[in-house]
């Protein structure tokens, strides 16, 4: 009633929705209550958040958010709120993985992670992946080389091709490079794909006394957190923007998984810290 004062009466609109003119004037010139000047402080600062994190949070992870700067507020009052603001997180899409080839000569190696997730330390247990994305040029493949301990990626590459040296290969070396491991202490897990398979990676495997591991033939839930984190890659980043060229796809992949993912991305299984944040943590425990 308020906004249309200026085009129709006060009391005739009184009338149409069966309020006294009185009553009207006394919400009117009510003051706003102290939650409702909370909300509007809150609703500002959720716009900020879900701005900066382009839409990737949900009610859970943005109230960790809103307690990290500071603001301690239930998950169900922040959940309202998004939804008066019309807001809410990117939902996740179906898709498929189809890079891999393991109609191939090589023998597969044993299952020895058997779907155990779970790792005492850093260095334990790698898993890794090859998944694609679409560019103006065609398709760009993405390897991926996570430790299970803190679910940080610790080597990736960036390929044109399926060829095991400018994918697994080199995804290997930079996670060798940049976590070195003991001898005979890491299991290192991947599908049956043949560059997985293949002799130059496992002669490298050998290099380093790693220890491999595959999934069961056509058994994705074997390698269940690498396809989980493709999962999360196509949802937060690459189903929200169009197709790219080359080098911007590049440059989105590497800001994703090198600043938001490992260092920004709260992680359930971490009791939502970040892959670094939880590093950080265990160090200083350790200490």
């Amino acid at each position: 009633m308020s906004d249309h004062r200026g085009e129709f009466a006060v009391e005739k609109m009184c009338d149409v929705f069966g309020v006294s003119r009185s009553s009207f004037y006394d919400w009117l010139n009510r003051k706003p209550s102290k939650r409702a000047l909370e909300n509007d402080v809150l609703r500002q600062t959720i716009q900020e958040v879900t701005e900066q994190t382009k839409s990737r949070l949900g009610s859970p992870k943005l109230t960790l958010e809103l307690e990290d700067r500071g603001i301690f507020i239930s998950r169900p009052r922040v959940a309202r709120l998004m939804k008066s603001m019309g807001i809410r997180s990117i939902i996740s899409k179906k898709f498929k993985v189809c890079t891999t080839e393991s109609d191939h000569p090589y023998a597969p190696s044993k299952n020895l992670l058997d779907r155990d997730f779970t790792a005492t330390g850093p260095g334990v247990k790698w898993v890794s992946d090859i998944t694609y994305v679409k560019t103006q040029q065609g398709w760009l493949y993405l390897t991926i080389v996570m430790d299970l301990f803190d679910r940080k990626i610790i080597g990736w590459s960036m390929s044109s091709t399926l060829e095991a040296n400018p994918t697994v290969i080199a995804a290997l070396r930079m996670a060798l490079r940049k976590r070195p491991v003991n001898p005979n202490e890491l299991i290192f897990h991947s599908d049956r794909g043949v560059q997985y398979a293949c002799e130059e990676f496992r002669a490298l495997l050998k290099n380093h006394r790693i220890i491999q591991s595959m999934s069961r033939k056509g058994n994705c839930w074997d390698n269940a957190v690498a396809e989980n984190f493709f999962k999360i890659i196509k949802s937060e980043l690459i189903y929200q923007l169009p197709v790219l060229n080359v080098r911007q796809i590049q440059v989105e992949l590497f800001e994703f998984i090198e600043i938001w993912y490992n260092k920004e991305r709260k992680h359930s299984y971490l009791n939502y810290l970040t892959p670094e944040q939880f590093g950080e943590t265990t160090k200083t425990k350790a200490a």
